[in-house]
Order: structure tokens, then C-alpha cells, then sequence
């Protein structure tokens, strides 16, 4: 199938998977290092400070993408990548670690993935076609949860006693993706404007153009139900993941008899999210054709529901047999809520505006990993009982909102047909 596909559609997926691969053997478990090495309330500021400083750059990725072009802001994104692991390797080594030059390296990390990602994806759809896009995005969705379930169920083990070596080897690999990248990649836009011309690159000739998406109350309201429940989603590499390594009693188990290992808190957690991806990868196709042309507005709600029971039992419990169980909830909900919700968004957008649409409902993921870092921080505070109830909120005030956004659209659209 993917000699159907664009070169650098191949080579783009490639590269996603090699470098997504060792990154979820670190980057899930870093809330757990940042709070060994200094503490819970550092942790949550370090993550925090990390999303929002993405979230910054990506805008400027996706401004220099349609003017500089997107092989180039890529190119200079790897480069900065490998700088930056390169960094992590030195201040990690057995003979000198800091967590604060981490944090940095981390940061500049957090640049070079706000420069690329905008680059990629618009580069994908200059080469992709109406009639190729949906094989690309559904290889594209296996590679990258077969990408992550790997790297949880590798950095589970490692993270905590090969964390340096597994720098090493991302370094390795960035350098792979880099030399892909520079000899492979096609540039695929050229900016018709003389440099001269180019808009300023301040802040707000930036927010000036998402003015108009801003102004459409129904869809604000319709993703702001979607921060709330994303929310819950990066609270496991989060507050759920600082939990469970400090309250997991690491124990013995026995498979078949005579097979034993350790199981600690850090390893059930990969244990945990790689059925969670096993799920999600397994049935998605299973659970689509079951929901097809059902109401999808109550599937969406039951799903977000799940979602929400099932990160809420994740905030307390320390039964691994009950947080499996919280696992197959949360997986069904999120069978349920993806589809239907991209579904629904696809009605309420401006199909005259659709890609800026996107682009800020893209968003989301940034907003919604800052309050999965404040997580941690309030976590500290209210406990895990406390962010149980917090989880249940935030499920509902998911489903209020999107409820909102699509009876003020049914309402917007009555009015201008009568």
C-alpha cells in the first residue's frame, strides 16, 4: 500500500515511526525524572513551561512553512533535535547529571518539534490527493500507535536503569532522520513573495489570522469540550505516572511458573497504556463499522463518559486488576468519541476556511498537554481521590461544551436559512 503513496509521504512516515519509537521510551516518563531528581511541583512547571513553549513555536513553524518552505523548516527542526540530544546525552552521563540543563535540552527539543510538525503536515497535503489522503492518514495512525506501544513497552523497563543509554540511542536515530530528511525529502512549496514582502514575525500578525475562527462562537464553544476531555489524556504521563512510580510497591510476579520479573510502578504504567494502544489499534475498525451511521451525538457523549470513568479510577486505584479494567473502559471510550467527534467537527467547521479551522483545532493538543502538566501540580494538593472527582468534572464539562457549540451551530445555520 505504501508504494501507492508520495515519496515523501513514505520517507515522512518513516522517519515519524523511527524517531516516535525511542522518544516513548523518554519523553512518557519524564514528569518522573524531573520529579527524582528535584520534585513533583518542578516537574509540573518543567512540562508546563515545555507545552507552551511548543505551542509558541509551532505557530512560527506553520508561518515559516508557508514562506521559507517546508523542506527547510524541517531540515533546520532535526538539526535542532540532535543539538538538543545530543545536549541530554552530555548533561546525563554517569559522571555529570542536572536536570536543569535537561529541562533546557528538553526545551530547544520542544522548538525543533513546534518548526517541524506544521512543515510536515502541510507538506503531506501538497503531495497527498482527495483519493490518497485516507490511506495516508490510516497508515500513517497504525505507524504512529505502533510507534508509541513499542516505545512504552521498551522505556517501561529501561527508563529508569538505561535511561543514558536510551539518550544514545535517540541521538543515533535523530541522525538517521536528519541525513533522511535532508537527501530524500522533496521540497514541495515555494513562497511566491519576494522576501520583502513577508508579514512581519511578531506574536499578533500571527493571532490576527485566526481572528475569524476565534469569532465563530459554536465551534470555540465545540473545542473547548474538546480541551477538557484531551485534558484527561495527557494526564497519564502526568500526574497518573508520578503516582503510580511513588505508590506501586515494586513486587515479583511469576509467568508460566518459572518465568519472574519486577513489576514496579513505572513498568505497570507501560504495561498499562500498551493495552490501552493494543485496543485502540486492534478494534478501531471493529467498533467504526458498528457505530456506522448510528446518532452521533449520544455515541460521542457515552464515549467521553468511558473516557473520563476510566482515567478517574487510573487518578486512585493501585489494583493492578482494577486499573486493567479502568484501561478497557477509557479504550472503549476513546473508540467511541475520536470518530464521532471528528464527524461532528467536520459539520460545524467553515468549509470556506477549513484549513485555519484545523490548524486551530489543532491546538487543542498543545492547551490540553499545559493542563496535563498543571496536573501534577494539583495533584499534590487535592490527592488522587480529588483528581478522580476532577476527571468526572472534566468529562462533563467536555460534553456540556460540545453540546453547546452544536445547538448554537444548528441555531446559527436556522437563522440564516430563514
Amino acid at each position: 500500500m505504501l508504494k501507492e503513496l508520495h515519496p515523501n509521504i513514505r520517507i515522512r512516515i518513516y522517519t515519524s515511526f523511527l524517531s516516535r519509537v525511542i522518544a516513548s521510551m523518554i519523553f512518557p516518563f519524564m514528569a518522573i525524572y524531573y520529579t527524582r531528581e528535584l520534585n513533583a511541583t518542578y516537574a509540573g512547571f518543567f512540562i508546563l513551561t515545555q507545552v507552551v513553549i511548543q505551542f509558541i513555536s509551532s505557530l512560527y513553524g506553520g508561518y515559516f512553512a508557508d514562506t521559507i518552505g517546508r523542506k527547510k523548516m524541517m531540515v533546520i527542526g532535526e538539526c535542532l533535535k540532535v543539538f538538543a540530544f545530543l545536549g541530554m546525552i552530555t548533561v546525563n552521563s554517569p559522571i555529570f547529571t542536572s536536570p536543569w540543563a535537561t529541562f533546557l535540552m528538553v526545551i530547544i527539543m520542544g522548538v525543533a518539534s513546534g518548526l517541524i510538525n506544521p512543515a510536515a503536515e502541510a507538506m503531506l497535503i501538497d503531495v497527498s490527493t482527495k483519493e490518497t489522503r485516507t490511506l495516508m492518514y490510516s497508515i500513517n495512525y497504525w505507524a504512529v500507535n505502533l510507534s508509541i506501544m513499542l516505545g512504552l513497552l521498551v522505556g517501561g523497563w529501561l527508563f529508569i536503569t538505561h535511561f543514558f543509554e536510551l539518550l544514545i540511542i535517540l541521538f543515533i536515530i535523530s541522525i538517521i532522520t536528519l541525513t533522511m530528511t535532508i537527501t530524500l525529502i522533496k521540497e514541495t512549496y515555494t513562497s511566491k513573495k519576494p522576501v520583502e514582502a513577508l508579514k512581519p514575525y511578531g506574536i499578533k500578525p500571527l493571532l490576527l489570522s485566526y481572528q475569524t475562527v476565534i469569532k465563530d462562537i459554536p465551534f470555540v464553544l465545540f473545542t473547548i469540550g474538546g480541551i477538557a476531555i484531551l485534558s484527561l489524556e495527557h494526564q497519564r504521563n502526568n500526574f497518573i505516572a508520578v503516582r503510580l512510580e511513588g505508590e506501586i510497591i515494586p513486587t515479583v510476579v511469576s509467568l508460566f511458573g518459572n518465568i519472574q520479573f519486577s513489576l514496579d510502578g513505572v513498568k505497570l504504567l507501560s504495561l498499562l497504556f500498551v493495552g490501552n494502544t493494543l485496543i485502540i489499534v486492534l478494534f478501531t475498525s471493529f467498533v467504526s463499522k458498528l457505530i456506522k451511521n448510528k446518532a452521533e451525538q449520544p455515541i460521542m457523549y457515552i464515549g467521553c463518559l468511558l473516557f473520563g470513568a476510566g482515567y478517574a479510577i487510573l487518578a486512585f486505584s493501585n489494583d493492578v486488576l482494577l486499573l486493567f479494567i479502568a484501561i478497557i473502559i477509557l479504550s472503549i471510550g476513546e473508540l467511541l468519541f475520536v470518530p464521532t467527534r471528528q464527524s461532528i467537527l467536520a459539520d460545524i467547521v467553515d468549509d470556506t476556511r477549513r484549513g485555519a479551522y484545523m490548524a486551530f483545532n489543532g491546538f487543542i493538543f498543545q492547551i490540553g498537554k499545559m493542563f496535563g502538566a498543571l496536573g501534577i501540580i494539583v495533584g499534590q494538593q487535592i490527592g488522587g481521590i480529588g483528581m478522580s472527582f476532577l476527571y468526572i468534572l472534566f468529562a462533563f464539562i467536555g460534553i456540556a461544551f460540545a453540546r453547546l457549540g452544536i445547538v448554537r451551530k444548528h441555531e446559527t445555520t436556522n437563522e440564516h436559512a430563514s
